[in-house]
């Protein structure tokens, strides 16, 4: 794979959306404007961008609680993604799924899930529909590391590998369950060590590095496109806000020094630094990308706020119902 100027320049575009698209609905949450809390994907923007660059509308993936980074990333519409997550009739689920819950079918982004590990059994069943259909797409499920302790996740990569089905378990380990320091929750310190067990290769990869997630992910896609099965990707991330909301400072799980190493390492800036080096970009350029995205944003809330709530008479629509 060759890391072009256009590969470049969709990797920084990616993040740079995911970036200000989390930032401006955690400040809508804490000043009541939107309803609900929201597990915001800041700090781990590269290990979206950096797989989803190799993945069309027809290659699936499944998402956590901390899901609008993974939509964003795969082309979701800041209009339908804002009118979701403010409950709207014009969301992407019509304000019934809301922040925890988006998808786009269309999109091949089969849901965000608030239940952990989730994700996996689905994305499962995805790829065994690309396998026996006879497709060459890739089912991609994205989990945290506390979702590496559920049966459910086991469970999927066993027949994920038993089958070779075109999968590509993506873990983006930010170091903690919830509030929960990985190593009070595991005895392993690489969850790549996992993947011996189910017969498949587990790859690890820098999560703070988009370029590097690129790479990895690359590889571990062909492999799945070529029927050679699945593989466990361990992207090592952080979030820099809290489990829930935009507070990073002052946790009682983790210090503020932890957060400041990591603030280094961010995947924008580091980008950008290469993008200029390389002379790929100006920073007038890098700028205007800002820019232009902050505006399609604004524009996306004031769509949002002036669209309607969901009719109530429509309750029953679109949602399984045994009444």
């Amino acid at each position: 794979m060759e890391l072009t100027k256009d590969i470049l320049l969709d990797l920084h575009r990616r993040m740079v959306r995911i970036r200000h698209f989390e930032d401006e609905a955690g400040k809508l949450s804490e000043s009541g404007q939107m309803p609900g809390a929201l597990h915001l994907y800041v700090g781990e923007e590269a290990v979206a961008a950096g797989v989803m660059v190799h993945l069309s509308d027809e290659d699936q993936i499944t998402s956590t609680h901390r899901g609008h980074g993974h939509l964003v990333a795969k082309g979701g519409d800041f209009k339908q993604m804002y009118a979701e997550l403010y409950g709207r009739s014009t969301g992407y689920n019509k304000g019934k799924g809301g922040s925890m819950h988006i998808a786009n079918v269309d999109a091949g982004m089969l849901g965000a899930n608030g239940i952990v590990a989730a994700g996996p059994p689905i994305a499962v069943g995805a790829g065994f529909s690309n396998k026996y259909r006879g497709t060459k797409n890739v089912a991609v499920p994205f989990f945290g590391d506390g979702a590496t302790n559920e049966g459910s996740f086991h469970e999927a990569a066993n027949m994920a590998a038993v089958w070779k089905l075109p999968v590509v378990f993506v873990c983006e380990n930010n170091g903690y369950g919830e509030f929960t320091p990985q190593a009070e929750h595991q005895a392993i310190k690489d969850i790549t060590d996992r993947a011996a067990g189910y017969g498949m290769p587990g790859i690890q990869a820098d999560g703070m590095d988009a370029i590097a997630v690129w790479e990895a992910a690359g590889e571990a896609i062909e492999r799945a496109r070529n029927g050679e099965g699945p593989t466990l990707l361990e992207c090592k991330t952080y979030r820099y806000y809290d489990h829930v909301g935009r507070s990073g400072i002052g946790l009682e799980y983790r210090s503020d020094e932890e957060l400041d190493e990591y603030r280094k390492e961010d995947p924008i800036p580091k980008i950008e630094k290469h993008l200029i080096d390389n002379n790929v970009l100006t920073a007038d350029e890098i700028q205007a990308v800002h820019d232009g995205i902050l505006a399609e944003i604004a524009e996306a809330i004031k769509f949002a706020e002036n669209s309607p709530l969901p009719d109530p008479s429509t309750v029953t629509e679109d949602v399984y119902y045994t009444g």
